[in-house]
């Protein structure tokens, strides 16, 4: 019988409880090897408050010893990039910030070169990243977007994916007032044809998504806003036309108040939903899955997924962080890998 596939796994940042729910997922896992890329001190800890022992642990510095790891054992990636002096749970620096955005990059590298079968994220700390000074920090602004510029991908989406709902962005962390301006046809349709791919993968054959709409009641007919004619509506036709000429059938229906759209997709009567903005999927996902989403990348020539969480600064060190959320996003990636 083959091995389980290799994930690389960047724990996100090393204040918070990414390594503890790495460490701990990556221990419970049994459909993937893991390799965790991070100082060696900071899984060692994360090991020792979630009670996993440390002879599990590998060290891993290239393909053979990757793939020489055995079920049960967790490989041991060390960046190049430091926490220097001790990770204070619940309080990020700038070393966590530059080390945690040196783990994503070695992460990804890690599976561009074939030696993993998919990137894992745990939670990163956004303003630790961007404030750490470290090289091309600055502009940070979360894994898609980083990931989107550093694997060259012409496009990139954004979704979550749970047992009660299977939801893409059509915008991702923008400030809610420039949502408007972002949303257009080709967006619309980018969103929507990357989704139907997801569902496809997750084994639905003619998948039915539903467009939310970006203002209420889809609208009104123009009294509450005009973008549900002049740029959803055109989208979702866009959309039609690119999944036709790739060959995949789908139903596309919409544009619909956000509210209707995402209740007719819990109730079973469509397999995914197309939001417009960041919240407009993630509240509704978190009420419904929270610790049991898995943010999903597509688009991306890699798969990648990750936590739906953040990186819960009063939880660190405790032991108590939910860690089904990261073995989802393990167990998601694997799926999608195959």
């Amino acid at each position: 019988m083959s091995k389980p596939p290799i994930l690389a796994v960047s724990v996100g940042c090393p204040s918070g409880v990414g390594p503890e729910v790495a460490v701990a997922a990556a221990a419970r896992v049994t459909t993937a090897r893991c390799v965790i890329v991070a100082d060696e001190e900071v899984i060692h800890r994360a090991a020792k408050v979630r009670r996993v022992s440390l002879k599990r642990f590998v060290p891993v510095d290239g393909v053979r010893a990757a793939r020489a790891l055995r079920p049960g054992q967790i490989g041991v990636w060390t960046a190049s990039e430091r926490v220097s002096g001790p990770a204070m749970p619940g309080h990020p620096n700038a070393a966590a910030g530059a080390a945690q955005l040196a783990w994503i990059n070695q992460a990804t590298d890690l599976v561009t070169s074939g030696l993993a079968a998919a990137l894992v994220t745990g939670p990163a700390s956004k303003l630790a990243i961007a404030t750490s000074g470290a090289p091309h920090s600055a502009l940070f602004r979360g894994h898609t977007e980083h990931l989107a510029e550093r694997l060259d991908a012409s496009e990139v989406v954004m979704a979550f994916a749970s047992k009660e709902l299977v939801t893409a962005l059509v915008t991702t962390h923008l400030p809610l007032a420039e949502v408007p301006d972002a949303v257009t046809a080709d967006s619309v349709a980018r969103s929507t044809f990357w989704l139907v791919d997801l569902l496809r993968r997750l084994g639905k054959k003619r998948p039915r998504v539903v467009v939310a709409a970006l203002n209420p009641h889809a609208g009104e007919g123009g009294l509450l806003g005009t973008e549900e004619g002049t740029r959803i509506a055109p989208g979702i036709q866009l959309a039609r036309g690119r999944l036709e000429r790739a060959g995949r059938v789908a139903d596309l229906f919409g544009p619909m108040g956000a509210e209707s759209a995402i209740r007719l997709t819990v109730k079973g009567d469509f397999d995914g939903v197309v939001a417009m903005y960041h919240d407009q999927a993630t509240i509704p996902s978190k009420l419904l899955g929270f610790g049991e989403a898995v943010n999903v990348t597509l688009a991306l020539p890699i798969v990648r997924t990750s936590v739906d969480h953040g990186t819960a600064y009063d939880l660190a060190g405790t032991g108590e962080a939910d860690a089904r959320g990261m073995r989802e996003a393990m167990e998601l990636a694997v799926r999608l890998a195959k």
